[in-house]
């Protein structure tokens, strides 16, 4: 096993308890322990405005989980970069990775002083694997790839994953900026896979609203043509940029899963 942790040498912010937190929330949305009164609070009043959140939080943990598995398998990737890590729940994409392939080397990035406290818990590899974490923030790519080129080699393949991160980018040409300045630094037959949250619904797009409005971090919803957009100049993977719940699904012949309101995709650089 060989497990690292790379830390910035800068000052991290106090975790405050006061204040709904993002991670912690997503957490309790996925039936996870590791949140506040407040992020209770804000998770079931986001609920009572949207019930819809709690399938699309599912739906996006089912997403990456797929997603991992058809890189590592069927596209044969052993590198991950995932930024914008969360809070570590079932199926984490080291898990997903190396249960697939055991010599997978996974890189997380996150600057949230919450994930930071629980970045221990994510560094668990067994046999040939390799986990690291690194703490950066996402709108500064040129760290992040500094850092993750002490774990991965940029030369071969690796599969950078934005799962739920760049609706806190509120900024299109920004959010692009930071996902092209990324992806320049990958080799071709490197993937990204992302997702966020869209949107498509009303009651969605009311209960983020509020959200936004209590004070933490916002969170920006896009159009599934706006997700779709950071794919452009990638080779999109079959069935392309859909509800999460619909990409490649495990139906095994039932009936197909109900979309949700978050769309993602998989696109390989050529």
């Amino acid at each position: 096993m060989t497990d690292s942790a790379t830390d910035s040498g800068r000052q991290l912010p106090e975790i405050d308890p006061t204040v709904p937190n993002s991670a912690r929330i997503w957490n309790y949305w996925l039936g996870g322990k590791d949140s506040y009164p407040v992020d209770w609070a804000a998770g079931s009043q986001f609920a009572e405005v949207f019930p819809g959140i709690v399938d699309v939080a599912r739906s996006s943990r089912g997403f990456l989980i797929r997603a991992v598995t058809f890189l590592a398998g069927e596209a044969g990737v052993r590198q991950f970069l995932d930024v914008g890590t969360g809070l570590p729940t079932a199926e984490n994409t080291h898990e997903v990775a190396q249960r697939v392939a055991p010599d997978a080397r996974v890189v997380y990035v996150d600057n949230d002083p919450v994930v930071l406290a629980h970045a221990r818990a994510l560094l668990t590899s067994g046999g040939a694997g390799v986990t690291d974490y690194v703490d950066a923030d996402l709108r500064d790519p040129d760290t992040i790839m500094e850092a993750a080129e002490k774990t991965l080699d940029l030369g071969r393949p690796v599969a950078l994953m934005l799962m739920g991160i760049l609706g806190h980018v509120v900024d299109d040409d920004e959010a692009h900026a930071i996902v092209r300045r990324l992806l320049e630094r990958l080799a071709s037959g490197s993937y990204l896979a992302m997702f966020d949250g869209t949107d498509t619904d009303p009651a969605g797009v009311a209960a983020q609203e509020g959200y936004n409005r209590s004070g933490a971090v916002p969170y920006r919803l896009r159009s599934p043509e706006g997700i779709a957009s950071f794919f452009e100049g990638l080779e999109l993977v079959e069935p392309g940029v859909v509800a999460c719940s619909l990409w490649r699904p495990d139906s095994a012949g039932g009936e197909p899963p109900a979309p949700v309101h978050a769309y993602g995709g998989v696109g390989r650089k050529p």
